[in-house]
């Protein structure tokens, strides 16, 4: 099943809409706006947070814990590497391949495919297609893509600054 993601711009704080494959409004993602760190909170059409994202400060490299319900079900980490950005993905045996800074990637677990990212260029704001194989997977991975665009955006805007 496909999902679309699209950043919402002009926003003070992270905000995404991520619809079905028919173009209805399946989740609402916002982070909070003063915060040690960032907290980002998934919340389905109707209204209720399904999903929690929290940064974990005083960490060499970024580090996010991700809850479902209250219970720690991921942490995702970047990995020191000099060529291409890696990520670890703890909680599910998940692994992160194809080209991270491009958001055209895909989540593995062993040789079965999880979920395909795909960044649509041209669009006003971030905008990202999710293909994902097992949609009881949905939720943990549109978590670590917004984990890993979380990352991406705080890289760019330190070096742009």
């Amino acid at each position: 099943m496909k999902y679309y993601i699209k950043q919402q711009v002009f926003s003070w704080r992270d905000r995404f809409t991520v619809k079905d494959e028919k173009g209805k409004d399946v989740y609402f993602v916002e982070g909070e706006l003063f915060s040690w760190g960032k907290k980002i909170d998934v919340a389905d059409a109707s209204g209720n947070v399904v999903l929690h994202i929290k940064q974990n400060l005083w960490n060499w490299l970024p580090n996010y814990t991700l809850f479902m319900h209250g219970h720690e079900v991921a942490t995702v980490k970047k990995e020191l590497s000099f060529l291409k950005p890696r990520y670890s993905i703890f909680g599910p045996d998940w692994e992160v391949e194809g080209n991270i800074w491009e958001h055209d990637y895909q989540i593995w677990e062993n040789d079965a495919l999880v979920a395909t990212i795909t960044k649509e260029w041209f669009t006003w704001g971030d905008s990202y297609e999710l293909d994902i194989e097992d949609d009881s997977n949905m939720l943990l991975a549109l978590g670590i893509i917004i984990t890993i665009d979380c990352v991406i955006a705080a890289q760019q805007a330190a070096s742009s600054s």
